[in-house]
């Protein structure tokens, strides 16, 4: 993992902190408003947001969450992003407005999904609605049926991630 000058100031000046998946994070917002799902009772913030980083060496583990997730372009190196879901396969590059980028890039829920840097390090942001639960967060383990059923609709994806622990540069 490379910390920079650049990486130690947005650490310490966004109030970062190590995130279970990889990375650092800082919640910036959780709103007020309740809403629930159409097939629950339980209420949750209609709306949260966060600032994610990612420095060179690390990535973020294959997770889902139950909501859609809108992901941010901010500062620094372009972002590989990826996920898959029942049916959908999706690769993107989080960046400037380019050929082969965007700066914003939109995660179905339920989509299991992981991103790296393509440099020193990419300040993001992911803005998730119905808002974020910790409860309903999920790392894909090696261990789970769900793991071995993924590997075997999405063996490239699941090649490509375990690649980045590895600093593959495939694309």
């Amino acid at each position: 993992m490379l910390v920079t000058k650049r990486t130690s100031e947005l650490i310490r000046l966004l109030d970062l902190q190590p995130h279970p998946e990889g990375g650092y994070f800082s919640e910036i917002f959780r709103s007020g408003c309740r809403v629930r799902y159409k097939d629950s009772l339980e209420e949750r913030s209609a709306l949260t947001s966060i600032y994610y980083l990612l420095v060179a060496g690390q990535h973020s583990q294959w997770h889902r969450i139950k909501a859609d997730e809108i992901w941010h372009h901010y500062e620094g190196a372009p972002l590989q992003l990826v996920w898959a879901g029942t049916g959908v396969s999706e690769k993107r590059v989080l960046g400037p407005v380019g050929e082969k980028s965007a700066p914003v890039a939109v995660v179905p829920g339920g989509c299991w999904q992981a991103a790296r840097t393509l440099g020193e390090y990419t300040l993001i942001g992911c803005s998730v609605g119905p808002g974020f639960e910790y409860s309903e967060f999920e790392l894909l383990r090696a261990s789970e049926k769900e793991t071995r059923e993924f590997r075997a609709r999405h063996p490239d994806l699941w090649e490509r991630v375990r690649a980045w622990a590895g600093n593959d540069d495939r694309d």
